[in-house]
Parts: C-alpha cells; sequence; structure tokens
C-alpha cells in the first residue's frame, strides 16, 4: 500500500477541493466525486489514480447506500406509505421502464440492454430534489412532499433490478434467461425470509447485549459487521451485495436502535459512496462523448421528458392541480445516482458495452445537470405551460400529511420520563434518545417513541434531521454530555431552542453560555417547590408565591445561594 501512497493523498487532496467547492456553490456532491473520477481517470491528461483495492472497496458504497435505504423504509413505514406513494412511485419506475425499454428497443437493441436502459433512466436523483427543494423552502409545499416521497420511494421499487440485472449477463436464449430470472427470484424470496426470520430472532437481542457495553465503537464494528454479512449472504446465493445490505437495513429499522444505527454508518457509507461515484467517473471517456454526443442528448431528453410527463399525468390523476401535478412531474424528471450504480452493475455483468455504457452515464450526468435548472426554475416553466400566472399552491393534506414538529428529549430517565409523560398526556409529539438499552426498552413498553442513541452525537443528531424540532430538552446525567450537544445544536440549528437539565448553578451557567435558552439547577429547584408548598399551606395566595419563586429565579438564585453560604 506504500507504493499507491502518493495516489492516495492526491485522490484525497482532490476530493477534498472538489467537493468544498461544489458544497459552496449548492451542486450536489456525488457530481464533484464524479468529476474527481473524470480528472483522476485513465481518458483525461493529467495524473492517474490505479489503485485495485480502492475500486474494489467502492463497491460497498452501493452496499450501504442500500443499507441506510433500508433502515427507512422498514415494514411498518411502508404499510404507512402504502397510502400515499405506494402506487404512485411503482407506477412511475413501471411505466418509465416499459416506455424507455420500448423506445430502445425499437432501435434496434436487445430486449436486456433496452431493459438496462428502461430501469436507469426511472430513477431520480433524491439528493438534487432534497437539497434544492430545502434551498428555496419548498420542502413542506404539496409538490415538494409529493415528489421527494415519490424519489425516496423508487429506490425501493428498484430494488428488484438488483436481482434481475446482473442474470441479464449470463444467459441469451429466451427460456434459459427466463428459468434464471425466476430461479434468481426464488433465490430472492429465500434470501428476504431468511433475513427477516434472523432478523426477528438475532438482532434485537445481539444488539440490546452489545448496547449494555456502552461503547460506540464495539457498536459501529457490530453494524458493520451485520451490513458486510446480509451482503455476503446475498452474494452466496448469487444475488448482488447491495440486496443484503437492503434486507438488513429493513430489519434494523425496526428496531428501538435505527438512528444510532444510521448515525454509526454514515461516515463509511459517505466515504465509500463517494469512492464509488469517483469509480464510476473514472470510467467516463470525455473524448468518447463526440461520437456519441448526439445519442447522450437524445437519452437525456427522453429521461426529463417521458418523467415529466409520466408523473405529471399519474399526479394530475388523482385529482391533484394541474400545476402541481407539473411541478411534481418536473422534480423528478432529473436523473438519479442510483441510475448510475445500475449502470456500473451492468457493465460489470457484461449486459453493456462500454460504448453504450458511456451513452447511458452521459445521459444521466446531462440529465442530472439540466434537471437542476428545471426544478430550479419548475414553478415558472409550469405556470407557462398552462398560461396562468405563478401562484403558490396551498397544501393538500389528504394527499399527503404535513410533517409535525416534535420534541427531541435527550436521556430517558426519570426526568426524561417525566416530561415524555407530560407531553404525551398533552398529545405533543416528541421521540427520546438514551443509551441504556434497559431505560430505551422501558420506554417502548410505555409506548413512548424512544430510541437507543447518543443526543450528544453529531451523526445521529444529523441523522434525525434536528433542525426540524420545535424543541430540544436535554435532561442526560453529566454535564458533558449536555455541553456537547449544545455545541453542535448552536452550530447546526441555532433556531431550535435548548431546555436542559442541571445538577447545580454553576453547571446551569455554564449551559446558558452553551448555548441553552433554559437551564434549570434540579437541587435549588426543589428546594423552591419545596418552599412554595410550604407557603400554600400557609395560605399564602398563589399570584404571590409565583411572584416570589419567578423573583429568586431572575436573580439567578442568589437568595438561594447566599443562604448556603451562610450556613
Amino acid at each position: 500500500m506504500m507504493d499507491h501512497l502518493e495516489q492516495i493523498l492526491l485522490l484525497l487532496t482532490l476530493a477534498i477541493a472538489v467537493v468544498v467547492t461544489f458544497q459552496r456553490l449548492h451542486v450536489p456532491t456525488s457530481l464533484g466525486y464524479l468529476l474527481v473520477g473524470v480528472i483522476v481517470g485513465p481518458h483525461t491528461l493529467g495524473p492517474i489514480v490505479s489503485i485495485p483495492e480502492l475500486q474494489t472497496l467502492a463497491e460497498f458504497g452501493v452496499v450501504f447506500l442500500l443499507f441506510t435505504i433500508g433502515l427507512n423504509f422498514s415494514l411498518p413505514q411502508l404499510q404507512v406509505l402504502r397510502h400515499h406513494v405506494f402506487g404512485l412511485g411503482t407506477g412511475q419506475v413501471v411505466f418509465t421502464t416499459l416506455l424507455v425499454g420500448i423506445i430502445v428497443w425499437l432501435t434496434g437493441l436487445s430486449i436486456a440492454v433496452a431493459f438496462v436502459f428502461g430501469a436507469v433512466f426511472a430513477q431520480s436523483s433524491t439528493t438534487i430534489i432534497a437539497s434544492l427543494l430545502n434551498e428555496r423552502g419548498e420542502e413542506n409545499t404539496q409538490h415538494g412532499r409529493l415528489g421527494l416521497a415519490m424519489s425516496v420511494f423508487q429506490d425501493v421499487t428498484a430494488v428488484p433490478f438488483l436481482v434481475i440485472i446482473p442474470v441479464l449477463g449470463t444467459s441469451v436464449a429466451a427460456g434459459v434467461l427466463a428459468e434464471t430470472l425466476g430461479w434468481a427470484l426464488a433465490k430472492a424470496v429465500f434470501a428476504v425470509a431468511l433475513v427477516f426470520i434472523v432478523g426477528r430472532w438475532l438482532l434485537r437481542p445481539l444488539l440490546h447485549l452489545i448496547s449494555k457495553r456502552r461503547s460506540l465503537e464495539i457498536f459501529t464494528l457490530a453494524v458493520l459487521l451485520l451490513a458486510l454479512l446480509a451482503a455476503w449472504s446475498t452474494s452466496s446465493l448469487g444475488l448482488s451485495l447491495a440486496f443484503g445490505g437492503f434486507l438488513a437495513g429493513m430489519m434494523l429499522g425496526e428496531t428501538e436502535f435505527r438512528h444510532q444505527v444510521e448515525s454509526s454508518i454514515r461516515p463509511f457509507r459517505d466515504v465509500l459512496l463517494g469512492l464509488f461515484f469517483i469509480g464510476i467517473g473514472m470510467r467516463f471517456d470525455p473524448t468518447a462523448i463526440f461520437p456519441i454526443w448526439h445519442w447522450a442528448l437524445l437519452g437525456a431528453l427522453v429521461i426529463l421528458g417521458s418523467k415529466t410527463l409520466i408523473v405529471a399525468a399519474m399526479v394530475r390523476k388523482t385529482g391533484v392541480d394541474i400545476l402541481v401535478a407539473l411541478r411534481t412531474g418536473l422534480l423528478l424528471s432529473v436523473g438519479g445516482e442510483f441510475g448510475l450504480a445500475l449502470i456500473a452493475i451492468a457493465l460489470d455483468a457484461n449486459v453493456l458495452e462500454m460504448q453504450l455504457g458511456q451513452i447511458a452515464i452521459t445521459s444521466v450526468l446531462l440529465s442530472m445537470i439540466v434537471g437542476a435548472v428545471l426544478i430550479h426554475f419548475s414553478g415558472a416553466i409550469a405556470s407557462w405551460l398552462v398560461r396562468t400566472p405563478p401562484v403558490e399552491t396551498p397544501d393538500r393534506p389528504e394527499l399527503l400529511d404535513k410533517p409535525q414538529k416534535q420534541v427531541v428529549i435527550g436521556g430517558y430517565g426519570r426526568v426524561g420520563h417525566a416530561i415524555a409523560v407530560l407531553l404525551h398526556s398533552s398529545g405533543i409529539p416528541f421521540v427520546a434518545f438514551d443509551t441504556d438499552a434497559k431505560q430505551v426498552a422501558q420506554g417502548r413498553r410505555d409506548g413512548h417513541s424512544v430510541y437507543f442513541g447518543d443526543i450528544s452525537d453529531p451523526a445521529l443528531l444529523a441523522a434525525i434531521h434536528v433542525e426540524r424540532a420545535s424543541l430540544i430538552v436535554i435532561t442526560a446525567d453529566g454535564s458533558t454530555t449536555a455541553l456537547r450537544a449544545l455545541s453542535y445544536l448552536r452550530r447546526s440549528c441555532p433556531q431550535v431552542p435548548v431546555v436542559a437539565r442541571a445538577r447545580d448553578l454553576e453547571t446551569s451557567a455554564q449551559l446558558l453560555a452553551a448555548g441553552a435558552v433554559h437551564a434549570f439547577p434540579e437541587t435549588i429547584e426543589a428546594s423552591l417547590r419545596l418552599g412554595a408548598t410550604a407557603l400554600e399551606i400557609l395560605e399564602v395566595p398563589s399570584a404571590d408565591i409565583d411572584q416570589v419563586i419567578q423573583g429568586v429565579r431572575d436573580w439567578g438564585y442568589k437568595p438561594v445561594l447566599e443562604n448556603e453560604r451562610e450556613q
């Protein structure tokens, strides 16, 4: 590996420079990694990075991508989604695959190649859609919620492609191909049953046992083992590694460890997925664009046009306003990173020749660039198409419920439990986290949304999108945990108020300085509550009691502290 150290340093330096630049320009980082791959690839002038071990390692990027997608699509969540986007999401993928496949087949290419092009063109970039919606503040609009939900659901409906595409390169005869596909689907069903049975009986007890060690290092290693073990299992059955990762994610998504699992796996996923896209970029030959530019441009137009029309027609069919339907179609018109992953799988399985692969890659890249522009101006484009002035379309909660802000509780001990009970009694949604598996299990028995996780872990806070919370309550023991959490929260989402529990006045001052809106010292608060009860027994008016107590708080608890010092 020392022989490749210079290449590794070059690759890391270039990746950091390009990705930082793309982030500053608000361009999806996946395109930045693709550009890095083109620069260091064998088809361009300049330095060439050739490290076979990195290429092998990059293959696991798709495994962890599907793993995290599986975490967000456990069986209960899929059951909830079926009323909103199951039909629309599945229909879009099926109709786009069929339409594009027929078009490609009519050009004289084989059915297998036509199927791959249809599957690739049916994918949309959730990353681009989400980032642009967030940038424009449209993530909670009707078209934004509907388009993003359909985009995410595409990843689930595309999982069968992971089973089918590798098989297409193994047979030519229709009878043999049908038999091979049938056998592959049978093995896929067996893999699903195996993973689900093992997951039901072993995963949760195993993670409970590991969580008792309270070691994030061991927990992360266990998650990596489970994901790779599932990938190895499906690979041993002749299926793709990514399919196993997806199944493992689905099973872990049903457990109380889901958020901590996602935060633990995220750094590995991002790095390996970056390597994967760099590998895709290395396959891209800019000099090959000139002979195929007209096919690539036509492919990009097919991607953008077919998905816009199909999605708009399907959404309009449900009774949605024409403007919303068109904007949803424009959202989903963009090509997707998962399509690039399918191209790589098809190339490795010899379903696509290199030239066809170049056409597919270039078409998807062009559609991602042009699609981002269409999303940005979707309102103006839709209004121009229907000849009406642009207006803000009101939300339609009957189609997709508006996300409700919730309270995040860090720590589910006696204080966190009491707050959870109060919130539950008031009908206020909340989610709680604790690093004690017993406390988590008790909370779930209480019927509360309690998960295993460290509230001071930045990866966990990012995974749960803490910036969307309406309030954060930190009740964990120890000021270190609270201070670490506040440090991240003040940087990433200063608009979200934080209320913290403090042992004493000194800790309270530290938490307030760190950014907490309130930090109540529980020892002094207990004394004040006791004093208030005494005054009530002595028939002091409630208004006077409240005024005295609030006066002590506003004065920084000085009367109580001075009395303690005198004693």
